[in-house]
């Protein structure tokens, strides 16, 4: 069997900029529905099985029409096409308030042909999967609210930390119990829109227990499933590279901002056969060039002008392009800089953002204390004198600063 497995659509993740004129879509949200629009020929062309949809479909919880038109065109060429779909809810699709309809919930209303929402921790079987020899535990994304309600009074006064423990423990009860319901002899594919132990964000920084609702690496990676298909973080990865099963972040289907700028986009096509290991095939989607440059001048620069054209690269390789040159550099620099053109350079990009951070050198007073003698509140009040803050708020912010930094003893 051939799973087509895609997450983090956020087709209405950027609206502002350009339009187009045929069709009055926002140019960023064409270049999601690009992304999606290759997803759903592959699947078609390709003939698969199934195709996993790992959740957060809209960036908004309350997405406008339009885009829930664009979201549901895509979905029904699938549901023509005779491919079994299962669509899990993401954080960005379900409403913070328990009991409200959530974003994908249309699909489910009208109950199109082969298309499965999923909004609670359910086992699909292969009636509902179209008769596929294959069983899928989804677990979609779980609001706090919903926990607490469940909940009741025991968790009223407890913390944030001891909610999501005890949201951690409650789903691992719920996985288990749906996988004892499972048929063994059929292959069990785990879905989750949920973040995992050990799984890297695109700023490299890793997710770890305790700050959020977060699935346990032993849990994703039981030999009992033959596949995990991810959704939730935009970094594409396999948290179990080299082994079985496949633990899978497809990533988003564009880049979002400027921090995914290095960062390809792909879906994931994963062969499961009874008896073999599950193999994965990672396809690149064709996403917009994102150039982020960052440029530090000094004072014996000769031309600082100059230096910020070639940091930009060749001016044809700006076009289609999301450009953003951030500077930093010394006051006396201002008027070498011309901002016009350096936007006249990058005209052809289709956004074009300069960011300049001048420099002020603020030495503080110290007097003739030697610093060692100083305490904290002492050293940041002479920084607050250095940066000019007014008297009122600087004695504010140090009486704030003296709570942190000389608590009373209980």
């Amino acid at each position: 069997m051939r799973l087509l497995h895609f997450a983090d659509a956020h087709i209405d993740m950027v609206t502002r900029g350009r339009h187009d004129p045929e069709t009055g879509l926002p140019l960023r949200v064409m270049d999601f529905l690009r992304s999606l629009d290759t997803i759903v020929e592959t699947a078609i062309r390709e003939q698969v099985d199934l195709v996993l949809f790992a959740g957060d479909a809209f960036k908004d919880r309350s997405p406008a029409p339009t885009y829930i038109r664009e979201w549901g065109r895509r979905i029904m060429r699938l549901s023509a096409a005779g491919i079994p779909t299962v669509l899990v809810v993401g954080n960005h699709d379900r409403s913070p308030a328990y009991g409200r309809a959530h974003a994908l919930d249309p699909l489910e209303t009208f109950a199109v042909p082969h298309v499965r929402v999923v909004d609670s921790p359910t086992l699909l079987g292969p009636d509902a999967l179209d008769g596929l020899p294959l069983q899928i535990v989804a677990l979609p994304w779980v609001p706090r609210s919903g926990v607490l309600a469940f909940a009741g009074e025991a968790l009223q006064e407890a913390s944030l930390t001891e909610i999501y423990r005890h949201m951690e423990t409650l789903l691992g009860q719920v996985i288990e119990d749906l996988v004892a319901q499972a048929d063994p002899a059929l292959p069990l594919v785990l879905t989750a829109h949920a973040s995992v132990q050990g799984a890297t964000y695109g700023a490299e920084r890793l997710v770890m227990l305790g700050d959020d609702l977060v699935l346990s690496g032993a849990l994703v990676k039981d030999p009992r499933w033959a596949y995990v298909a991810l959704g939730h973080i935009h970094k594409a990865q396999d948290l179990n590279e080299g082994h079985q099963p496949p633990v899978v972040y497809p990533g988003s289907i564009e880049r979002v901002d400027f921090g995914e700028a290095r960062e390809e986009k792909f879906f994931v096509i994963a062969t499961i056969e009874k008896g073999q290991p599950t193999t994965v095939e990672w396809r690149k989607l064709p996403v917009r060039p994102v150039i982020d440059r960052r440029v530090t001048l000094t004072e014996d620069v000769l031309s600082p002008q100059k230096r910020l054209l070639d940091a930009l690269g060749p001016r044809e390789g700006l076009a289609g392009a999301l450009v953003r040159l951030t500077v930093s550099y010394p006051q006396v620099l201002e008027s070498t800089i011309d901002d016009a053109a350096l936007r006249n350079y990058a005209a052809e990009a289709l956004e074009f953002h300069l960011v300049k951070r001048p420099q002020v050198e603020t030495r503080a007073r110290l007097g003739d204390e030697p610093l060692e003698q100083l305490s904290h509140a002492e050293l940041l009040e002479k920084y607050f004198l250095a940066k000019g803050v007014e008297a009122e708020t600087r004695a504010a912010l140090l009486a704030l600063a003296r709570e942190i930094l000389e608590p009373e003893a209980e």
